[in-house]
This record gives C-alpha cells, sequence and structure tokens, in this order.
C-alpha cells in the first residue's frame, strides 16, 4: 500500500531541457555576482564544486552547511556574508529563467488527485538549491509550495540524489517504511535510486535523463499523462 508519493521537480513536474535550464540560471547568477567582485568563469566553477560537495555529503551536516563550507574555503570566510545577494537573486533575476522551462498541466492534475485521496504527497527535489529558489521553481510548474507535505532544500536535507540515504532520510521524517513510498521522477540515475533504498519507482519519460545508458524496461515507466490515467 501507497503512503507516500514523492516527485522529482526540474524535467518531471516542470518540463525542461535541464542542460539549458543549468547554463542559462548559472550564466545569469554569475552576471550578478560580478558586480561584488567574483569572476564570471570560477564562481561559475565554484557552484559546480559547491553543488557536488552537497552530492557527496555524508548526512554529518546539511547541505546548507556543506556548500557554504567549500564557498568559505574558496573565497574567505567573508563569503558568507555574500547570502543576501544570492537570496536577492533568487527573488528576483532568478525568476527569467523561467522561460527556458515548459509547463504541463497534468503536473498539477496529479498532485491534486493524490492529496484528494488522502495520500501525502512530497517535493523529493535534490536538495542543491535553498528553499526560496526551490519555491519558485515550483510556482513555475503551476504549483504552490503548500501542495506538498514537505519539499527538501538544501536547509533541511543531509543528503542528496543518487544516494539512497536521501530516501531513506524522508521516509524516516514522515515515520514510514521507504517500501511504502513511491518515488516519481524522470533521471534514472537520480530518481530510481529510490528502489535502492526500497522505495517502489516510476520513471517519467516526458524529459528522460539516462547518462548511464541503462535499460529503463525495468522500471515501471511512460509519459506524465500515462501515470495519471493509471
Amino acid at each position: 500500500m501507497i503512503k507516500a508519493i514523492l516527485f522529482d521537480l526540474d524535467a518531471t513536474l516542470l518540463p525542461m531541457d535541464q542542460d539549458l535550464f543549468l547554463k542559462t540560471y548559472m550564466g545569469k547568477m554569475a552576471k550578478k555576482m560580478t558586480a561584488f567582485g567574483y569572476k564570471a568563469e570560477e564562481f561559475i566553477e565554484a557552484i559546480w564544486l559547491g553543488s557536488y560537495e552537497m552530492i557527496k555529503n555524508d548526512g554529518s551536516r546539511s547541505n546548507e552547511e556543506a556548500v557554504w563550507s567549500y564557498f568559505c574555503k574558496r573565497f574567505g570566510e567573508g563569503a558568507r556574508e555574500h547570502e543576501s545577494y544570492l537570496d536577492e537573486f533568487y527573488r528576483n533575476e532568478f525568476c527569467s529563467v523561467k522561460s527556458v522551462c515548459g509547463y504541463d498541466a497534468a503536473s498539477r492534475r496529479i498532485v491534486e488527485r493524490i492529496k484528494a485521496a488522502g495520500i501525502p504527497v512530497i517535493l523529493a527535489t535534490n536538495p542543491v538549491f535553498p528553499e526560496v529558489a526551490t519555491n519558485e521553481r515550483i510556482k513555475w510548474a503551476g504549483l504552490e509550495p503548500e501542495l506538498f507535505d514537505n519539499i527538501t532544500t538544501y536547509e533541511n536535507s543531509r543528503f542528496s540524489k543518487p544516494n539512497p540515504q536521501y530516501y531513506i532520510e524522508i521516509a524516516e521524517k514522515f515515520g514510514i517504511s521507504a517500501e511504502d513510498c513511491l518515488m516519481v521522477g524522470n533521471d534514472v540515475d537520480d530518481d530510481m535510486s529510490a528502489e535502492k533504498a526500497g522505495m517502489q519507482v516510476y520513471l517519467v519519460t516526458d524529459n528522460l535523463i539516462n547518462k548511464s545508458g541503462k535499460d529503463i524496461g525495468k522500471y515501471p515507466n511512460g509519459t506524465l499523462v500515462d501515470l495519471e490515467n493509471q
């Protein structure tokens, strides 16, 4: 019996070409930060390497602590003082990145249908973004943060995809077994790793990411509309 359903956001509920999204997002953020003395290329590299620090996080600290520890080592202890500039970016310039994303009305229909059935809906987006950026992208998908019973962000998470501990931590927060959860996502490596945690999975093929070239036939799969019609 399914007691909770987890959804990925980027390229699952929010259609997008992830490479184009990242290129556009990072370019705009780097441009913002050059006004405060950062070099664009160096800042973009730091974003990538900081993200890696969150992905390899062993649970000893939050993802927020992991990325800012890296930034302070790279740019000096004063780097954390610039967090307000990044927050300002996410509240203003970041909204323009919506132009490279799509929209699928099925996302809202599915989430509302599950909520109506009394099943908790969890937004299991890889927690490498702060809450402000995650909430903004939720809105781009035609949804509201309030629709979800839990949203993973870099502030409240100690693991990241594809680490199975990321999924185990979510189940533990709800006091349910991983086996009673269904993870829905488009990335074979990141989202289907929930299976290693014991969760059931569904692979969304609309914007499929399969960097490892795995046989997707072993996973229940189909479009978002296919999932809606089940």
